[in-house]
């Protein structure tokens, strides 16, 4: 979502490279172009301004370091603005009570439906037990979308078909809840297309009814300043805890996402990519700022990869590699777990640098699948045999696979290059290092 800014914000540091000390007249060139890159970015042109004096301030009262480059310098400060922009530090979910109750609120085509599921599944696990509620009485798909989520992650959902009334709805949820040891209850409300009397009367009515610990306002980040303007109209009915951004992996330009803390004054906790359950992070301002400015988000990439990676697979995978005996099969199983971290595009850009690199580069979730092909296509010898294939087997497997030639022989020149490397990386942690390295060299098309 944030490539366009990235580009355009290495575009105005670029004003300062070369140069050999800040002045008045080259920092306010850079700053007039950052800017810019923000308005363009559909960050509220008095957020953007804001900001931008303050980094102008600060440019002007800091004296450069002879390691440090003025264009090094002014990123940092940049990067210091944007996390304070963002609010500063993460803020975690509030759950507390018997059973704690969070309360989802938002338009329609946000994605609340979908985040209630894999907050749902965040929860749980964190061993705590979980209750979906169907609050949405005027969209039957609602309540069976809500119903497919809670059976995908093994959570129960509560909903009253007959029943019309959402504030009676949440409060036999919550009783339902206490009956059966359910510890937290999250409560799916019904959206609008717009902001309306009577949606807002009605979220209101449940809010007050229900005194959740925690209510949370679902937006959707591709809808620009309306996102800004909708989050104000809800804050001042309900006054919310938190921000959540959906859709965080489209293609719009970001600007939502770096204005709504600054005019809600409300934190953003969660950011939201994809539909698989598993997409879904806590929102940390230095990370987000991080990655808008191309340096990647490692540490939110190696915490998705320790949610999905199995310890004892590890050690598994760990000794065939000390051994040079890592296999197709073994190749398969990391794919999978790639696959349950989430949007590939998502992961990659947390790579440092691959950012810009990727500018060009289109990348499909569905990548793997010719790769899983080739695999799948090879018998159990030669997929725990590497070193045995031919060209005679090439072929073949080309033939069963549906894939041309090259591709079989440029799959073995990447298994065989990413055997290599995993091998190098063994004392860091090679098995992450491995899942790492095929979600950066396979899940890329040109």
């Amino acid at each position: 979502m944030f490539d366009n800014l990235s580009t355009k914000l290495d575009r105005a540091f670029k004003t300062l490279k070369g140069q050999g000390s800040i002045t008045e007249i080259n920092v306010a060139s850079t700053v007039k172009e950052i800017r810019r890159a923000l308005v363009d970015a559909d960050v509220n042109y008095k957020v953007a301004k804001e900001v931008t004096d303050k980094i102008k301030d600060e440019a002007m009262g800091r004296e450069v370091l002879t390691a440090v480059s003025p264009g090094q310098l002014m990123v940092k400060i940049v990067y210091d603005e944007l996390t304070e922009l963002m609010g500063g530090e993460k803020q975690d979910i509030v759950i507390k009570g018997d059973p704690a109750v969070v309360l989802l609120s938002g338009l329609q085509g946000s994605g609340k439906t979908t985040f209630a599921g894999k907050l749902a599944s965040f929860i749980k696990k964190q061993n705590r037990t979980v209750l979906l509620v169907a609050a949405d009485v005027y969209r039957p798909a609602a309540i069976d979308q809500l119903k497919v989520l809670g059976e995908q992650i093994g959570v129960e959902v509560y909903s009253e078909v007959e029943n019309k009334n959402p504030v009676q709805i949440a409060q036999n949820a919550i009783q339902h809840a206490k009956q059966n040891n359910k510890k937290v209850v999250i409560i799916d409300t019904a959206g609008r297309l717009a902001v309306d009397e009577e949606m807002m009367r009605e979220i209101e009515q449940v809010k007050r009814a229900i005194n959740p610990s925690e209510t949370l306002f679902v937006v959707d980040s591709m809808t620009g300043q309306d996102a800004v303007n909708t989050a104000k109209s809800f804050n001042e009915r309900i006054n919310f805890d938190g921000v959540v951004l959906t859709k965080l992996d489209g293609d719009a330009r970001g600007g939502a996402a770096l204005s709504i803390r600054a005019v809600v004054e409300k934190p953003i906790k969660f950011i939201s990519t994809g539909e698989k359950m598993e997409a879904l992070d806590l929102f940390y301002p230095d990370r987000m700022a991080q990655r808008i400015l191309g340096m990647g988000d490692v540490i939110s990439l190696v915490e998705r990869a320790q949610q999905q990676f199995d310890e004892e697979e590890a050690k598994r995978i760990n000794q065939k590699i000390r051994k040079n005996q890592f296999n197709f099969d073994d190749f398969l199983s990391q794919l999978e777990q790639i696959k349950k971290m989430g949007n590939l595009k998502d992961l990659v850009g947390m790579i440092p640098g691959m950012g810009k690199a990727m500018k060009d580069v289109e990348i499909d979730d569905d990548a793997f699948k010719p790769i899983e092909a080739i695999i799948r296509s090879m018998t159990p010898q030669e997929r725990a045999n590497p070193d045995i294939m031919n060209g005679s087997r090439r072929k073949r497997i080309a033939a069963g696979s549906g894939q041309g030639i090259q591709q079989v022989n440029n799959l073995m020149k990447q298994f065989d290059e990413m055997r290599k490397m995993m091998r190098t990386m063994n004392k860091m942690s090679q098995s992450k290092g491995g899942m790492l390295q095929m979600a950066r060299m396979m899940g890329m098309r040109r």
